[in-house]
């Protein structure tokens, strides 16, 4: 699934330029993924906008509000996990209703353990998604050499 995701990142220069999900699978087999992945991984993705247009103005936390999380939250996202998002919405990278949405999207993986280069790419994906700006510094930080190798041969 991640690899996908990061194949859709360097593909397209936005997510609204995807292709629609028909085309888009079609594209992701002859890359040679394989058809469940790319089921699964679409239907994630489609269900992170769909959160998105569900969440209302009114449900966005503010700027400076805490985060504390549920027993849940903390069994799902480990302490380098919490951390490194802390840290994101701390510097300005992320506010405070992307973090809910990055949260959601690493909660709806039920049957991935989320460790941080998994996180990280689920960061890049909401930043691409809400067409963020991205520093080349942040995507190197984000695609970087931290990544597990999973998705090694895919950045270069």
């Amino acid at each position: 699934m991640f690899d996908i995701l990061v194949y859709l990142y360097e593909s397209y220069f936005h997510a609204d330029f995807c292709p629609e999900t028909e085309q888009l699978a079609h594209s992701l087999s002859v890359a040679g993924f394989e058809q469940e992945e790319i089921s699964s991984t679409l239907d994630w993705f489609a269900s992170l906008r769909d959160r998105e247009t569900r969440t209302s103005i009114a449900m966005t936390p503010a700027q400076d509000s805490v985060r504390i999380y549920s027993d849940f939250e903390l069994q799902r996202l480990n302490t380098e996990c919490r951390a490194y998002l802390g840290m994101l919405e701390n510097s300005g990278v992320l506010t405070a209703g992307q973090r809910e949405r990055i949260i959601d999207g690493a909660l709806a993986l039920e049957n991935f353990t989320i460790h941080l280069s998994r996180l990280k790419v689920i960061v890049l994906m909401v930043l691409w998604q809400h067409a963020h700006p991205i520093d080349i510094l942040m995507v190197d930080e984000l695609l970087g050499e931290e990544l597990d190798g999973d998705f090694a041969p895919l950045l270069h």
